[in-house]
């Protein structure tokens, strides 16, 4: 997964840490998830916050359709 596999990243996060809101995330804190999921293999100085924005919304929706 890269940065801008938005869609995998939020699915990966979800099944991760499945009771975690992601509004609740701070955007530092969803850096260091993202860098750390299994499959990730992307520079970490590439994230921006309009990509780690796009995750969260993203990861948003997966927490939603599954509560």
């Amino acid at each position: 997964m890269t940065w801008s596999d938005f869609e995998d990243i939020a699915i990966a996060l979800y099944e991760a840490h499945p009771e975690t809101d992601p509004l609740s995330v701070r955007f530092t804190d969803l850096h260091k998830m993202v860098t750390s999921l299994e499959g990730f293999d992307d520079n970490p100085a590439m994230s921006n916050e309009s990509k780690l924005e796009a995750i969260q919304m993203a990861w948003l929706e997966e927490y939603k359709d599954n509560q």
